[in-house]
């Protein structure tokens, strides 16, 4: 006879009364004036993280917080729920919660986290959740400590991994700034490079002309071609007005003076104006000295701004002595902006499994024993 194995047990739903102890009482608001006579250590927390330091603290422990008011609660821009440690002073905007010894802290703040709290807002003009309503609100808990653990240290290993590639991409992008700063005004020059930058009109390097009419009606989701307006690309058509490499700037509304590199066969809209390079000029390298130079502040001031070709005429630009070296400046800065969209997608596919295994994970659709 063969002897049954035992059984998994099942994940199951509490109140939050149940799982942790609420010290609201213990919270103290104080006002800025008097945070800044008290400016210390310690992390003054509210509704959604740190948002002063203060010489002073009320708590020492592992706590989880849940914002009690403000927009976030709707929006969810911010963290809603999440653990603090060591001394910290918490004001009257978050609820303060000791998790019971059979909770995991840092569980409980993802399962808070992944919730709806829109359905809890008793708030009219501000949104809030009451201490009465954070009580009965239902968590969803695996039936042992040891199993929550593994969950949030899952999910927190995701969250690292995220968090890393998030300061790398700001590191890159610095680098980038820093780069296009000194390569795109002749401070820094790149091996190889002689003679001396000059001032140039920037009608003495491009030809500008705004684009061609279209109605929304000959733009769809799909076509043989890219149809370009003021920020990027609207929609397809079944025409195209350029075929090459184009910095396009946005013409009209509030993305005048965005500027975009083009390639290939395209259509552009009356909301661009093209910039077709002239003899000894690089495309990609004026793409990039055009969008350091503000062109949104030349805009004619109206109800809709615009961008005017005869006052783009009147614009000056350094540049390098020959278009080699423009070639190889856009070359190292386009090169760069490659190495920050790769991680960018990375993270984004990172971003995406989380979202996957929280869902998971957090409701006992897949197991960790």
């Amino acid at each position: 006879m063969t002897e049954a194995l035992p059984s998994t047990p099942e994940w199951s739903e509490k109140k939050l009364d149940d799982l942790v102890e609420f010290l609201d009482g213990q919270r103290r608001p104080m006002k800025s004036s008097d945070r800044e006579k008290m400016n210390g250590i310690y992390p003054y927390y509210g509704a959604t993280g740190v948002i002063d330091y203060v010489d002073g603290y009320i708590f020492d422990e592992e706590l989880v917080l849940l914002g009690e008011d403000g927009e976030n609660i709707l929006s969810r821009n911010l963290p809603q729920a999440f653990v603090i440690r060591g001394k910290t002073w918490v004001n009257n905007h978050a609820h303060v919660m000791r998790p019971k010894n059979c909770v995991d802290a840092k569980f409980l703040a993802f399962a808070l986290e992944r919730l709806d709290f829109a359905k809890f807002n008793t708030g009219s003009a501000q949104p809030k959740i009451t201490k009465g309503t954070c009580k009965s609100i239902g968590v969803p808990v695996p039936p042992t400590k040891h199993e929550q653990t593994k969950v949030s240290e899952a999910l927190s290993h995701m969250d690292n991994l995220i968090a890393s590639l998030d300061a790398l991409v700001a590191k890159k992008e610095a680098i980038k700034q820093g780069m296009m700063q000194e390569l795109l005004t002749g401070k820094l020059r790149l091996p190889g490079s002689t003679g001396e930058w000059r001032e140039v009109a920037l009608d003495d390097a491009c030809e500008m002309k705004s684009g061609f009419g279209i109605t929304s009606r000959n733009i769809s989701k799909t076509g043989r071609f890219r149809c370009y307006g003021a920020n990027g690309i609207r929609g397809f058509t079944d025409r195209a007005t350029h075929s090459g490499v184009f910095p396009l700037i946005g013409r009209v509304g509030a993305q005048c003076g965005n500027v975009v590199l083009v390639k290939g066969d395209f259509f552009a809209s009356e909301h661009a104006i093209v910039a077709t390079v002239r003899a000894g000029y690089d495309p990609a390298w004026l793409s990039l000295v055009l969008s350091r130079m503000g062109l949104n502040r030349k805009s004619e001031a109206s109800a809709q701004p615009v961008l005017t070709v005869s006052k783009l005429k009147l614009l000056s630009l350094r540049a390098p002595p020959d278009e080699d070296e423009q070639k190889k400046i856009a070359s190292v800065i386009f090169d760069t902006e490659e190495e920050i969209n790769e991680l960018q997608s990375r993270r984004d596919k990172l971003r995406s499994i989380r979202k996957a295994m929280s869902q998971q994970l957090l409701t006992g659709m897949i197991r960790l024993l």
